[in-house]
């Protein structure tokens, strides 16, 4: 679960977005930028974007009515069973079924693609900072090539085969990377930041989730809050399919608690490590993101925090490693779940899985070759179809605790 998620964030964004919200002030807020001030704002304003409302709709209420559905009541494990307790069997028979599906499924597409294609960027340009390998298209596909094959062997093993392994192997180094950051990294500065920020985050919830265009610049709500939002509701409906599918034998308690608490909790430690480790460098003039920050350059600045980092150019090999592995990860999880929706149940064909993975890494490369202006493009699609996405997840608003009393109930634990 954390792998999915945080393959888009936790290693592209973590780094770059606290430091741009340090030195450009989010609307939500009047501190002066690039003062020290600046800080707890800063990282509760990337809180906001990634801690407890990215993970309150990926895969928590919407899996419960999926997991009711699915396996007690024998509906197909689809985007358009969100819908059944509402609308009943017309919601999961004939077109209407269908259509919904195929929304769904390209939301996510959309979702994945865009990480797949950041990762390149970002792989490019930290082998040329790194090794001087040359930084063009020729590696972006060469490091997509080696990525999708990667990653459709394992969606091609299964859950319990490739993609548990990759994604243990992915958390073990996640928390070596960052105990090495706590430990040996300016760890008073990270402990009272995350302390800080934290604070400010539950005090300005409100302000900072419910900010529009009257509020704030309309490019800061197209680059920052609304693209973000989007992209999580465009990737719920697959990541309930998936979370119902690797849930199966858990409580209901157990599953809210790993989807809509821990990690949320581990998203905004890990922003902190990363993430506090580049304001505590820029405020001390060990480099300055401003400008490569303003241009959107998050692989520039990835980079130049990981080279900041106890280990220097290790743990900058490190994190690039780390990254292409969470992406890895998303691309089997989506693959397998994309795969799912075409099958309706919980074991689908190892080529369809194959097939969908590989048709997410070529039209990342199509984009990639176009120019990176396409990556701009497609976050305007991909907040486009979060809009009728919205309107299936809406309902497991109230269907999601009914379905988890339903299994209560024939449980014969209410």
């Amino acid at each position: 679960i954390m792998c999915t998620l945080l393959a888009g964030g936790g290693v592209f964004f973590a780094a770059g977005e606290p430091v741009y919200h340090f030195v450009v002030t989010p609307p939500a807020f009047d501190t002066e930028a690039g003062t020290a001030a600046a800080t707890a704002p800063a990282m509760a304003q990337s809180f906001t974007h990634w801690g407890f409302l990215a993970w309150a709709v990926l895969g928590s209420l919407t899996a419960l009515v999926l997991s009711r559905a699915h396996y007690d009541q024998g509906k197909p494990l689809q985007p358009r069973t969100l819908l059944y307790p509402v609308f009943g069997e017309n919601a999961v028979q004939g077109k209407l079924g269908g259509v919904i599906d195929a929304l769904c499924v390209i939301a996510v597409v959309a979702g994945t693609v865009g990480p797949i294609g950041f990762l390149a960027t970002q792989v490019s340009f930290g082998l040329h900072e790194l090794f001087g390998i040359t930084d063009g298209y020729g590696t972006q596909l060469a490091v997509l090539i080696i990525l999708a094959g990667v990653y459709m062997t394992s969606a091609m093993t299964g859950l319990h085969k490739g993609i548990q392994l990759l994604s243990r192997f992915n958390v073990l180094l996640a928390l070596a990377i960052a105990a090495v950051i706590f430990l040996f990294g300016p760890t008073l500065f990270l402990a009272n930041t995350f302390t800080q920020s934290f604070g400010e985050y539950l005090t300005s919830f409100m302000a900072m989730s419910t900010m529009t265009a009257e509020t704030a610049p309309d490019w800061w709500m197209k680059w920052w809050t609304v693209f973000f939002f989007a992209w999580f509701i465009g990737y719920t409906p697959l990541m309930a399919v998936f979370v119902s599918r690797i849930s199966r034998g858990r409580t209901v308690r157990e599953m809210i608690l790993a989807v809509a608490v821990l990690a949320p909790i581990a998203t905004t430690i890990w922003f902190t490590l990363l993430g506090g480790s580049g304001i505590y460098h820029q405020l001390a003039g060990t480099f300055d993101l401003t400008e490569a920050l303003n241009n959107f350059r998050f692989d520039v600045a990835t980079l130049t925090v990981a080279q900041a980092l106890p280990g220097g150019t290790w743990m900058a090999a490190a994190i690039l490693l780390l990254t292409t592995i969470f992406v890895a990860t998303t691309g089997d999880s989506m693959s397998y779940s994309i795969a799912m929706v075409g099958a309706g149940h919980d074991e689908p064909n190892p080529w369809i899985r194959v097939f969908w993975g590989g048709a997410m890494a070529l039209m990342a490369a199509i984009l990639l070759y176009m120019g990176s202006g396409q990556i701009g493009v497609l976050q305007q699609f991909i907040v486009i179809t979060a809009i009728p996405v919205s309107f299936v997840i809406l309902p497991s608003l109230w269907t999601g605790p009914k379905a988890a009393m339903a299994m209560a109930r024939d449980q014969g634990l209410a």
